[in-house]
């Protein structure tokens, strides 16, 4: 089913994807929002820019964005899979707590704060490029993976993993991580490491055309929390 956005408020737009039973093409795609909000089973093809809150609750199918995503995409998404080919904006995969968000290029700030996972729901992020501020704030669970792809510079910018209590990021990059929060522990990731990543990061090559052997070849620091009284600079003291 074909769909042209361009004269569509969200609400109608979704409401014609919601009585859809086949496959969605959304054409002329201007910042409506909520599109796949709360839907399961169905997936979905974009073409522009869909608005806030893409994906919201989604849990199952495919949204496939040939573009950016504006704000909020994948909060709380439970399961499925989201695939940006372009940039996507700030709080991507916000209390996220199952499925897979695959991101071309940059993420704004706060993405994927407050993930989580409970048995066999593991969420996972993979960002080609980099990530704004407050990375992984208070991740309580599931895989963060910033690839760097193109930058000169530390791909993370600063406060990663404040309040970071469960899950794991993983950076590729030649330069040292400095400045982390208290909460924090950042090793080099070693072979074992990489092995937990491996099958997302040959997905996301598998999604953009790219090398997953090569990309996996670099250096990686895997960030764990810090399990030693991990919020003591949160609070202040009376």
């Amino acid at each position: 089913m074909n769909i042209s956005a361009q004269n569509l408020d969200f609400k109608e737009l979704n409401q014609q994807i919601r009585s859809a039973n086949e496959a969605v093409r959304i054409d002329d795609c201007y910042g409506q929002r909520f599109i796949g909000s709360g839907m399961s089973g169905k997936n979905l093809t974009i073409n522009g820019t869909p608005g806030n809150a893409l994906g919201a609750y989604f849990d199952g199918g495919t949204i496939e964005v040939n573009g950016n995503a504006q704000d909020a995409t994948g909060d709380t998404m439970n399961d499925g899979k989201i695939i940006i080919h372009g940039n996507a904006g700030d709080a991507l995969g916000y209390a996220m707590r199952g499925g897979c968000i695959f991101v071309k290029g940059d993420t704004g700030y706060r993405t994927g704060i407050h993930m989580k996972e409970y048995k066999e729901k593991k969420p996972v992020i993979v960002i080609g490029g980099k990530a704004g501020s407050f990375l992984g704030e208070y991740l309580a669970g599931g895989l963060i993976v910033v690839l760097g792809i193109g930058s000169q510079e530390i791909p993370v910018w600063y406060f990663t993993g404040t309040g970071m209590h469960g899950g794991k990021i993983f950076i590729r990059t030649d330069k040292e991580l400095t400045s982390l929060p208290a909460q924090v522990i950042a090793e080099v990731a070693g072979e074992k490491d990489l092995q937990e990543i491996a099958q997302y990061v040959d997905e996301f090559a598998k999604y953009f055309g790219m090398d997953a052997q090569k990309l996996l070849k670099d250096r990686y620091y895997v960030l764990k929390p810090n399990a030693r009284n991990p919020y003591k600079q949160l609070y202040t003291s009376n």
